[in-house]
């Protein structure tokens, strides 16, 4: 009867190394391309701003030197000033007058005169204005289901006509609501004031993203009822030589849910939470565009080498294999990316966002881990189909848990091999060769509870061949005790066996029949053996070879020619000995030896004196001057009644030897 087949086993690890890399190759390419459409997304822009915001934030410089002053129309002058709001302009004028005096190189108004007010009022401050002064305007883009129109919102005609610049102080607020470009006007508001003051000579960087200086108030700022009075109420030559802005300003800094008036969220404002005064943007505009220091965005080209680099880099972090070292690697790794962002801004005034590496290096890394984990598992699911039918579901958890102890492709092991045969079998299976579904379901009932045996005292079951089973002690896993739990598994498949003849007395007692009783021969040995995946490519078995497995093989066979269930080989009974009482039976000669080899057996109830004329027994057997006659045989087979079946044929062989 052939051999039951066993699942197949797991694929060698080259192949399983060849099938990570590439499904790692394609996870990369994959991330490029998933990347290269979700940065076309708006979203994906505001997250890169929204890093920038962060980045360009982390110790970020104060007002450069020598930049703008702000007089601020704030609560302490509404105050003082006690006048409706919007003030008369003739306030404005005496505010340019006593700026001018104080020796203010530029004066910018960030407040819109559109509109006339009175003659007195708006004479008032055409006499005081002249190039030196640059006013607010504005631009609005209107767009409604009929039409986009564009608003473009002035000085009165006779301000710039008396010589003052128009600047449009409209700034461009990202899809988030927050300031962070320098705006696109040729005339703009920071844009004039630097032309006014002398300080540009560049093109104006339109589009390029802003330096903040820090948050709201950074800029020096006074007063506006101080600025009407700045020989008494400041230090001397406070504006001298300076540019002057003039706006609206709250010292208490408006929060973003709050909103304020002439107020905007800034990069900064994920930091504070508050907004920033418009007068006090334009001041952060002008010192950008006078100082150099706005940043450009990377350019597509860079942006991409940087996503392919990480890639890369991601690739060969996980390139052998993914685990805690990983973590820290990964963390590492963003870090970096961050910092040299980070310096990117401040050193090269280029921005790099890291959220494109970022996400493409969390993107491989994490999704070979997911795959890698995977895999574990399904290894592990595989490793539990492979031995779950063969060895003890103690030992499959602990190979599930531990792979590496599973050593594939073989390995010189010590083992204890057991080989089991029901004597015979071949003639019940002739009585049931009509009953075949009788014969299979005897043959599942026998092979059930001896296969359950030796898993559970920790065997491995290599395979069946009809009646009979092989298994071995300590592979796949290390067992100390391999010899000590073979033998007590061959003593408890006896019982096994006992328990199941009785099974079968009963029900043939209930049919009227005669019942088929079962018998067990059992050989086992140790000795050193080659085990681990034998076969072919395409189907192999976890099983074992070697001479010490013949010997175990040829002591199940010789069993019965010594009337005894159990025998073993010599290194078996040596290391037993000291669990139980075994007891040397013969020499023979297994074919392929020329050394004979003593075999034992156990026996459980025998005293010593008992043992040691059973000793003595063999030792005349040996020398050849053992008996028929011998009183020893009786005395014997009294003393240890195990053996009694022994003795029995040891006489018949010595009277058939002597009458040939």
């Amino acid at each position: 009867m052939r051999a039951q087949k066993k699942p197949r086993q797991v694929r060698p690890a080259r192949g399983q190394a060849e099938s990570r890399r590439l499904r790692l190759l394609v996870l990369s390419l994959t991330v490029l391309i998933a990347i290269s459409f979700l940065s076309r997304l708006p979203a994906w822009s505001l997250l890169e701003l929204r890093s920038f915001d962060y980045l360009s934030t982390v110790d970020d410089p104060r007002p450069p030197p020598g930049g703008p002053v702000i007089v601020a129309i704030d609560e302490p002058s509404l105050a003082d000033i006690n006048a409706q709001w919007p003030w008369p302009r003739s306030l404005h004028a005496q505010l340019v007058t006593q700026l001018r005096a104080a020796g203010a190189r530029v004066i910018g108004l960030d407040i819109i005169l559109a509109e006339p007010s009175t003659p007195e009022n708006d004479n008032a401050i055409t006499n005081a204005v002249g190039p030196d002064v640059v006013l607010a305007g504005d631009e609005t883009l209107i767009e409604t289901p009929q039409a986009t129109q564009l608003i473009r919102v002035t000085p009165l005609q006779q301000l710039t006509e008396a010589g003052a610049k128009t600047g449009i102080a409209s700034v461009d607020l990202g899809g988030d609501g927050t300031f962070r470009r320098i705006p696109a006007y040729e005339d703009g508001f920071a844009a004039t004031l630097a032309k006014a003051s002398g300080t540009i000579s560049a093109t104006l960087p339109a589009g390029q993203l802003i330096q903040s200086f820090g948050p709201a108030r950074s800029y020096p700022t006074v007063s506006y009822y101080q600025a009407l009075d700045p020989a008494h109420l400041l230090p001397p030559d406070y504006f001298k030589g300076r540019v002057v802005l003039v706006g609206l300003s709250l010292q208490n800094a408006p929060v973003i849910d709050k909103g304020g008036v002439d107020a905007f969220a800034t990069s900064y404002t994920v930091h504070t939470g508050t907004l920033t005064s418009g007068v006090e943007i334009q001041a952060t505009i002008y010192d950008n565009i006078r100082r150099g220091l706005s940043i450009e965005e990377a350019r597509l080209p860079v942006v991409a080498a940087c996503i392919l680099i990480s890639v890369l880099l991601a690739a060969a972090t996980v390139w052998r294999s993914t685990g805690w070292l990983t973590i820290v690697t990964s963390a590492a790794a963003l870090l970096a990316f961050a910092a040299l962002s980070f310096a990117g801004i401040r050193l090269a005034h280029i921005f790099v966002a890291p959220l494109g590496p970022t996400v493409a290096y969390i993107s491989v890394v994490f999704g070979q881990a997911a795959f890698d984990y995977a895999e574990e598992r399904r290894n592990k699911r595989q490793i539990i189909r492979a031995f779950a039918q063969y060895i003890s579901p103690d030992l499959v958890r602990r190979l599930s848990q531990d792979p590496s102890q599973l050593k594939l492709g073989g390995e010189r092991r010590t083992l204890s091999v057991l080989f089991s045969d029901v004597r015979g079998f071949t003639t019940i299976a002739e009585t049931l060769k009509d009953d075949p579904e009788q014969l299979t379901g005897l043959i599942n009932r026998l092979l059930t509870p001896l296969s359950d045996v030796v898993m559970d005292h920790g065997g491995t079951i290599d395979k069946y061949m009809g009646d009979c089973i092989m298994a071995f002690w300590n592979a796949p896993l290390d067992d100390p005790d391999h010899a000590l739990h073979a033998v007590k598994a061959s003593l408890a498949m006896q019982a096994a066996i006992s328990s199941l003849n009785r099974e079968l007395e009963r029900e043939a007692a209930m049919r009227g029949g005669r019942p088929h009783v079962l018998k067990m021969g059992v050989g086992i040995n140790t000795g050193e053996c080659i085990v681990g995946n034998m076969g072919s490519t395409r189907r192999f078995d976890y099983s074992c070879l070697g001479d010490s497995v013949n010997l175990a093989s040829r002591l199940e066979g010789a069993s019965k020619n010594y009337g005894v269930a159990l025998l073993l080989g010599e290194e078996t009974a040596r290391l037993v000995a000291g669990t139980y009482t075994v007891v040397e039976l013969d020499r023979i000669i297994v074919k392929g030896r020329t050394v004979p080899s003593p075999v034992y057996t156990v026996v459980h109830r025998a005293e010593a004196e008992a043992l040691a004329a059973h000793q003595a027994f063999i030792a005349a057997k040996y020398a050849g001057t053992l008996a028929p006659s011998d009183p020893a045989f009786d005395r014997l087979a009294a003393d240890i009644p195990e053996l009694a079946p022994y003795y029995v044929i040891v006489r018949e062989a010595l009277v058939e030897s002597g009458e040939e």
